[in-house]
């Protein structure tokens, strides 16, 4: 049997978004509690592998950071949450390295790269395991405090309560001043739906979007489901994988069946994806030795030096496959990859219900209805930290 337990903040989800609430709202005096679907280490954040954005860079500015989210949006997104995205950026990053994330560097800077849609170099890196290595500092800090947490205990249950909140957790009973949701988005379950692949954690599945459905909450471009542009096709252990947009960025470009480029490579990710897909459609696309649709990504093309400093574990996953990227070009295909709308939410991640918050892939507004690469972990940590301090004020 599970037990019964009261906390100031119950915050659902371990992913950055969760972690980074959980370590603020603790920071901030409250009593917190963290529960999750399955492991700690479960989820969709340690599996992005690309970078984090932010503007370092001598040439940059959270300004320029703002226009290029805005304008590979469409013009869509939320400009009050976007300009505190770009402008919490640089000092988000500070934050991160106080707790143990060590950023790749070259002569005495950042080692920055410019990603899809962005006007500027400014995607920081931890080789190309960023995602793992901020949750894994992160949850190092929540595990040193006296955080309780709850793996294994998904939530099923929310009931509003004259002083709160009473949450079932799997087998645990968790009463809470303010509840901060950040368990994810549903791309897995879609992807299983559409007979489709996806590069997502078998976790994300929407059930907690739902249950804040149910209670009120308002919600904004939940239709807007993305694709990765480069999702691995061939051979079958790397169907489904993330294939890392900086490999463009250090040089890969796409080329047709004919070995002919048909698109700007370095563009926002849904243009990027649906050139592949018109591509392909038009006949032009090569396939897999199972069938499947594809076109070719040149990574032949990418300095060996860069790809060993920003691309070492795509290497070795594809040389276990009896692949080299640096020796021959890669099969890709677009798949299911974030959920772009979610719950609204202001600038501190409240919702529409009173005493519940949300950050991360579960809310909606900082990217519209197309996201660049980099600002997913940027909003985790932007966002998580604000609706942690902000639940844990809620709840005193």
């Amino acid at each position: 049997m599970g037990d019964r337990l009261q906390v100031d903040v119950l915050v659902v989800g371990s992913g950055a978004s969760g972690l980074a609430a959980a370590v603020s709202a603790h920071a901030a005096g409250a009593r917190v509690g963290l529960a999750t679907k399955g492991s700690l280490q479960s989820c969709n954040s340690a599996k992005a592998q690309g970078g984090i954005q932010a503007a370092v860079g001598a040439d940059d500015s959270p300004d320029r950071h703002a226009d290029d989210v805005w304008r590979s949006s469409h013009e869509t997104a939320n400009l009050e949450l976007v300009r505190i995205l770009t402008e919490e950026a640089p000092a988000t990053i500070a934050w991160l390295e106080e707790r143990g994330v060590e950023f790749t560097r070259e002569n005495g800077g950042y080692r920055i790269a410019r990603c899809g849609g962005a006007s500027r170099k400014r995607l920081l890196q931890v080789g190309d395991r960023t995602g793992h290595a901020i949750t894994k500092a992160l949850r190092d800090a929540l595990e040193a405090s006296a955080a309780r947490t709850l793996p294994k205990s998904p939530l099923s249950e929310l009931i509003p309560g004259r002083y709160g909140w009473t949450a079932r957790c799997g087998e645990h009973e968790v009463e809470a001043g303010a509840v901060v949701l950040a368990a994810g988005g549903r791309c897995y379950r879609v992807a299983e739906e559409r007979g489709e692949l996806s590069t997502n954690h078998p976790g994300a599945t929407g059930e907690v979007t739902q249950i804040a459905l149910d209670l009120g909450a308002e919600s904004r471009d939940l239709d807007a489901l993305q694709y990765h542009p480069n999702g691995g096709a061939w051979p079958p252990s790397m169907q489904g994988y993330s294939i890392p947009e900086t490999t463009r960025a250090y040089g890969a470009v796409l080329l047709n069946a004919d070995g002919e480029e048909f698109t700007d490579s370095l563009g926002p990710r849904d243009e990027v994806a649906q050139a592949i897909v018109d591509e392909v459609a038009a006949g032009r696309g090569a396939k897999t030795e199972d069938g499947r649709p594809a076109v070719w990504l040149d990574t032949t093309r990418i300095p060996e030096a860069d790809a060993l400093v920003s691309l070492p574990y795509m290497l070795r996953r594809y040389r276990a496959a009896g692949i080299d990227p640096l020796a021959e070009p890669i099969l890709t295909y677009p798949v299911l990859h974030y959920q772009n709308g979610g719950l609204v939410i202001e600038a501190e991640g409240r919702t529409t219900v009173p005493g519940l918050f949300a950050a991360g892939e579960i809310a909606g507004g900082t990217h519209g209805r197309n996201r660049m690469m980099g600002n997913s972990l940027l909003e985790c940590c932007v966002f998580g930290r604000r609706a942690g301090r902000a639940a844990a004020e809620v709840a005193a």
